[in-house]
């Protein structure tokens, strides 16, 4: 049987770790890369605000190519459709047949990306949609999966969450309505460490800083892998 010859949307959070994670388990998949988009101005991915050197950290310790597609900030959806359809000529040779995407229930993202890559040719696929955000978020903590909250939405969610770790506690003391995966924007988080990973990634815990609207946590490197 054909493998379906996957590349991996990569945020840096847990839900595309989560991803990861169970496209590494799928005898059918053959895993070609992790492409994430970058914001130019700030060499961070964008809405995570994770440095580039962590997100090279994360490919190296999933043992994985990194596709970076650099988009301007702010980003018009013409403009980022452009950097898209730039990226996918660019890797023709690679053969790929599929993208996964770490979305959970948000149909208007799942109908975004269809739409997007219809021109291509390159079949989505979701492996965790409607997935009970409940259940998920115990089965990351419960397979070792960990992650640092690196931006809240303070609309959503205190300032004082932003910079935790994503765990059982962290959980518990969500405010009620707060979906446990974050997956109305209330938070985002970096992956550290992990099932998917070979090896976890040192993090130190920098300023905390408002920006657009959004509280962010920054996340340093530390002089190497733990």
């Amino acid at each position: 049987m054909t493998k379906k010859k996957t590349l991996l949307s990569w945020s840096s959070g847990k839900d595309s770790a989560w991803t990861l994670y169970q496209l590494q388990q799928d005898q059918d998949i053959e895993l070609l890369g992790l492409v994430t988009t970058v914001n130019q101005t700030h060499q961070r991915v964008a809405m995570h605000a994770v440095r580039v050197e962590l997100l090279k950290q994360q490919a190296a310790a999933a043992d994985l190519p990194l596709y970076i597609i650099p988009i301007p900030s702010p980003c018009s959806n013409n403009e980022y459709n452009r950097a898209m359809s730039a990226f996918f000529e660019s890797i023709e040779k690679l053969g790929a047949t599929h993208m996964a995407f770490g979305d959970l229930f948000l149909e208007d993202i799942r109908q975004y990306r269809i739409d997007n890559l219809k021109p291509t040719g390159i079949e989505p696929l979701f492996p965790l949609w409607l997935k009970s955000t409940d259940q998920l978020a115990q089965q990351m903590l419960a397979a070792g999966l960990k992650t640092h909250i690196t931006c809240i939405d303070p609309k959503q969610l205190p300032a004082s969450f932003v910079g935790r770790d994503f765990n059982q506690q962290f959980l518990d003391d969500l405010p009620i309505g707060v979906d446990p995966c974050g997956e109305n924007g209330e938070f985002h988080s970096f992956a550290y460490a992990g099932p998917m990973f070979k090896y976890s990634i040192g993090v130190l815990l920098g300023e905390v800083v408002e920006r657009d609207g959004f509280v962010f946590a920054d996340l340093m490197p530390t002089e190497e892998a733990v």
